[in-house]
Formats: structure tokens, C-alpha cells, sequence
């Protein structure tokens, strides 16, 4: 038999792309620095070719170093699942999901889903981490999360989704300015950027210009908010109006302010909301059990 690379090794390898710094890497290793670098030594030893192009100062992948990067997150992936099928002997609902959540859904989420899991799946895990659409997608193509809770559609190339739910967006807007504007409201009726939106790496701006037909750059704001609530907090101090997903009013955002909510122009603006995983994951029941049970919980809404 071929003397084989440690996955030890590799898994140093991978860390050190990932963080760029040798230091940094050995700490999330939970390793010494000589240990780690002397790993990759090994590694590079064991294949005979450099990986690393090293100097007193810093050091550069090599062209093979990369290959040998991105196949070794893909291996290193499959050896998480088979330790998961093999630890859980394929039990669906058991073990730890380390699950991605964007921010416009996890503050109204999460809660209740880890609530209800501890409830009903005691044996499951639920690790979670909250980043923007792109990001979370990176981490789940290089392994580092197993699940993706998000707002679809986006570009899910080369992974598995799943539907779990429909989330309306809603107009909101202080009460006092309610009384001057005509429902059903006509955008050419707002002053200019009156319209505040999130940031664009947020996908739930791009969700509701499309879906709400917003084709007058004019009436929105050039300010954009980080987070839903801070959008809130703008509104209620009545600058103008924004969007908001149901999820969002059905779990309280709107508590203590003068905000009322009204459709929208259009036939009933929304975003789907959808779970997504990678294609070659050994745990897809266990992935659309719990797909089924966020389906449930949305339904209830706020409840």
C-alpha cells in the first residue's frame, strides 16, 4: 500500500490557507507552532512537491499547494460525514448540524428552532452561525457548516435546496405619516428617498426591490441600514418607510414603536425561504426532517 498523507497534515495545511498565518492556524489546530509547521513539512515530504514557498519574513502557496488545498477541504469533508454516518449509524436527527443563517432570519428563528429541538430531537446539535448570503455559501462549500438557512432564490450551483417556507414583506410607516399617504399606496406618491433599504450585501434589499417593483432609484435613501431593527428605529422616528419580511412583525420587531404595516404595490411581494446543503452529504434525511419542522414553525408564525 502507498504510504498515504496524514489527515493530520492536512488538516494543518488547510488552516494555514485559511488563516494566512502560522501562528493563528497552530491556535485554532490547538497545536504548537513548531508542530504545525513541521507537519506541513512532513505533508510536503510524503508528496515530493513544495507546497509552501517560504521566507524569513512570509511565506506563498504554491500553484500545487493550492490544488492540494482545495482537495484536501473536499476530503477532509467526506471524513466528517463518514464519521457522522458511522457515529450515528445513520439515525436521522442525531449529532451536531453546524448551521448558517442569514441576518434578516436568524433573530426570528433560531430561538424557537433550538428550543424545539432540545424538545423534541434531544440527541441533535445545533451549532449556529449568522453571516450574509456569500459568505455562509463559501463556508459551506469548503465544509467548515452543513446547513444553510437562507433567503431564496440565490445561485445555489453545485448544492442541494430545499423549500421549507414563504415569507411576505410588509410596508411599515410611523402613523402620523400614514395619514397623508392614499392606500393602495403608489410609490410616486413618497417624497424622494423616503425608501429606506439594508445594506446591499443583505439579500433581503435585492428580494424586495424585485419583488415589490421598485424601479424609482429616486425614493430610496442612499443611507442603509446594518440590521432590520435599526431600520426600524429610522422609521419610527419617521424618516420615511421601509420593507420587512412577516417573520420579522410576526416575532415582535414592531413592539413599543407608533409603526403601522400595509401590502405593498404588486401582487403579493415575498422571498422563499429554503434550507441548502451540500450534494454530496450523508445526511440528507436528517436535513429535510429538520426542513420539515422549520416548515412547521413558520406556519405557526410568531405564535
Amino acid at each position: 500500500m502507498k504510504h498515504l498523507p496524514s489527515l493530520k497534515n492536512l488538516y494543518y495545511l488547510v488552516h494555514l490557507h485559511q488563516e494566512q498565518n502560522f501562528n493563528r492556524a497552530a491556535k485554532v489546530c490547538h497545536v504548537s507552532q513548531s508542530t504545525l509547521s513541521s507537519g506541513i513539512q512532513n505533508l510536503e515530504e510524503q508528496l515530493g512537491h513544495q507546497l509552501i514557498e517560504r521566507d524569513h519574513k512570509s511565506f506563498m502557496f504554491t500553484a500545487i499547494g493550492e490544488e492540494v488545498v482545495r482537495r484536501s477541504r473536499n476530503l477532509l469533508t467526506d471524513v466528517d460525514d463518514l464519521v457522522e454516518l458511522v457515529q450515528n449509524q445513520g439515525a436521522p436527527m442525531t449529532g451536531t448540524i453546524r448551521l448558517g443563517c442569514i441576518p434578516t432570519i436568524a433573530p426570528f428563528l433560531l430561538s424557537r428552532l433550538v428550543r424545539h429541538c432540545q424538545t423534541n430531537y434531544p440527541e441533535l446539535t445545533l451549532l449556529l452561525k449568522e453571516d450574509t448570503t456569500d459568505r455562509l455559501l463559501g463556508a459551506l462549500g469548503k465544509g467548515e457548516l452543513d446547513l444553510l438557512l437562507l433567503a431564496l432564490p440565490v445561485d445555489t450551483q453545485g448544492f442541494h435546496s430545499m423549500k421549507v417556507g414563504v415569507d411576505p414583506f410588509k410596508m411599515v410607516m410611523h402613523s402620523d405619516l400614514k395619514e397623508g399617504v392614499h392606500v393602495p399606496i403608489d410609490y410616486q406618491q413618497l417624497p424622494d428617498e423616503s425608501i429606506f433599504l439594508l445594506q446591499s450585501e443583505h439579500c433581503i434589499t435585492g428580494h424586495a426591490i424585485t419583488a415589490c417593483q421598485l424601479g424609482d432609484s429616486a425614493k430610496v435613501n442612499p443611507f442603509a441600514a446594518t440590521s432590520l431593527h435599526t431600520l426600524v428605529q429610522m422609521v419610527d422616528s419617521k424618516l420615511g418607510t421601509t420593507f420587512l419580511p412577516q417573520m420579522a412583525i410576526d416575532s415582535g420587531i414592531l413592539s413599543n414603536t407608533d409603526l403601522c404595516v400595509f401590502d405593498p404595490p404588486g401582487e403579493a411581494p415575498y422571498r422563499d425561504i429554503g434550507l441548502v446543503w451540500r450534494q454530496t452529504t450523508s445526511r440528507i434525511l436528517t436535513f429535510r426532517t429538520l426542513g420539515l419542522e422549520i416548515q412547521s414553525l413558520l406556519e405557526k408564525g410568531g405564535r
